[in-house]
């Protein structure tokens, strides 16, 4: 009898066998919002050790949840869900909204990231609602954090994804965001709000009045602030 699992013939049982394993549906949840390759997806996971990645990658494909696909001409990587990973999706967003509903807010905002923060955020910019005409770049700064992790910046062009880099791109920054860190991420995953948390001096706003105004806009929250 194999002494890895729940050797049981329940569902659930062999459900947990596939799934549990740690970090596997957060690289699952990071490959349903668009990362295919090997560093884009670790952007999303930044506690994990790309050695510990590897060998996780290997076994989710082993177990039949990601496919791994190599360009023989460039060599490049990536890395997609099945047909059964993607059935599992509604199911984990499900979990996700369970979680925000019935874990305090202040148990989860205990574990703070601002890599992770602003990985997420920047996927859920919304370009349609900044200028069309022009590049913008909105500059985070997190005044709590060490210097070398204070800032952030999030770089849009018409047409193209948003980028986001941790060292200065050197464009002139359209609007200067500087929040304490607790606050911005309370108000992305929806336990508090933009304008409260603006109201109230946590997170202050300089430069472009119109981005300024519209930031409710632009940066859309987390999928989960609505549940």
């Amino acid at each position: 009898m194999s002494t890895d699992g729940y050797n049981q013939f329940c569902p659930v049982a062999k459900a947990c066998e596939l799934i549990e394993p740690r970090w596997t549906l957060l690289l699952l949840s990071e490959m349903w919002c668009g990362s295919t390759r090997f560093n884009e997806i670790r952007r999303g996971v930044p506690g994990m050790s790309p050695t510990l990645m590897s060998k996780r990658l290997r076994q989710m494909e082993v177990s039949g949840l990601i496919t791994r696909l190599e360009n023989k001409a460039t060599g490049d990587i990536n890395y997609k869900t099945t047909r059964i990973a993607d059935e599992l999706e509604p199911i984990v967003k499900a979990l996700g909204k369970w979680a925000h509903c019935n874990i305090d807010a202040d148990v989860t905002l205990e574990n703070l990231d601002a890599r992770l923060l602003m990985w997420n955020m920047r996927r859920k910019i919304d370009p349609a609602a900044l200028p069309s005409s022009r590049r913008s770049v909105i500059e985070f700064t997190y005044p709590e954090l060490p210097k070398e992790e204070q800032n952030y910046w999030l770089i849009a062009r018409p047409g193209t994804p948003v980028d986001l880099c941790s060292t200065d791109p050197g464009h002139d920054v359209d609007l200067f965001v500087t929040a304490d860190l607790k606050a911005m991420t309370s108000a992305w995953i929806g336990f508090s709000s933009l304008k409260t948390e603006i109201f109230q001096g946590r997170i202050t706003l300089i430069g472009d009045v119109t981005m300024a105004a519209t930031i409710d806009r632009w940066m859309v929250r987390s999928s989960f602030a609505t549940a």
